[in-house]
């Protein structure tokens, strides 16, 4: 496994495994512990996902000590204010069955996120989760967000693949010191990204799948992956990425797949923000 160092001086595995679209109890704990099976340490999960319990139980079941594991999750719009936060904040570790989180995310740039990472900050300084961040921030509101906090964000997670490579927002990232990590590695599978001709080609190179490639790809980037699939097969296969190099002539080619733009929705369309401050969940 391969680390980065977050701004706060903690440790997070470059591939974990994410649980989204995965709402079914026992087909989640079933994948958690095929995931941890297989040797993924970082679990990715949130409120809107309607699956903590489940993840939290897979992570009992599983026995592995707590300080070998990463484990992230969100805060949903409905309650990002300060009174709210630590409220739900609480809900969500009595489902993951946890005495600390190592990861906790503003989900959506929408609300009072603003009011909500007072609470977070408290959260972290009582040692309640090791670190904090944010997800889908695009690089307006990023600026405007890490120029008036006490504590930086530790991470923004947002969509990033070879047809969204969001390089004006890794760019930013990096100055701030920001991590970047990459929800949808795979596009889920849109556009064709399996067979693209490019990455099916650089993979018989190293005898690995596209799949393979992408993850190489994000992770000589620096970016951390958190691929989901509810195939153990895929699970390993997704893994199996530390035992090759792509060239920078291939990361050039891969480079050259992006199309600037969202495989799925832009933050910035205003049928989209509606839709995203409306979408309530019983949490």
């Amino acid at each position: 496994m391969e680390y980065k160092i977050l701004n706060n001086g903690v440790k997070i595995p470059m591939l974990g495994y994410g649980v989204y679209q995965i709402p079914n109890a026992d087909e989640c704990e079933r994948c958690v512990l095929d995931a941890l099976s297989v040797g993924y340490r970082l679990i990715d999960t949130a409120a809107a996902y309607q699956n903590e319990k489940a993840v939290g139980n897979a992570i009992k079941k599983s026995k592995i000590q707590r300080d070998e594991l990463f484990i992230t999750t969100k805060l949903w719009i409905q309650d990002a204010n300060y009174e709210s936060t630590k409220k739900a904040f609480s809900k969500s570790m009595e489902k993951l069955q946890l005495d600390y989180l190592d990861l906790y995310l503003i989900h959506q740039p929408f609300n009072d996120y603003y009011g909500a990472w007072r609470a977070m900050e408290e959260l972290y300084e009582e040692g309640k989760v090791r670190a904090i961040g944010v997800c889908n921030f695009m690089p307006d509101r990023l600026i405007d967000f890490v120029s008036h906090q006490k504590v930086m964000p530790a991470i923004n997670q947002i969509e990033t693949h070879p047809y969204c490579q969001q390089r004006i927002n890794a760019k930013i990232m990096q100055e701030y010191g920001i991590a970047h990590q990459a929800w949808g590695p795979f596009a889920e599978g849109r556009d064709s990204i399996f067979t693209n001709e490019t990455l099916v080609n650089i993979g018989k190179k190293h005898q690995k799948t596209s799949a393979q490639v992408i993850l190489r790809w994000l992770l000589q980037n620096k970016i951390i992956a958190i691929p989901k699939t509810v195939h153990k097969s895929r699970m390993q296969e997704n893994f199996d990425v530390f035992n090759f190099e792509l060239s920078s002539e291939e990361m050039e080619q891969i480079q050259m797949l992006d199309k600037e733009k969202s495989s799925f929705f832009s933050h910035y369309d205003p049928e989209i923000c509606k839709w995203l401050t409306n979408a309530t969940f019983n949490l």
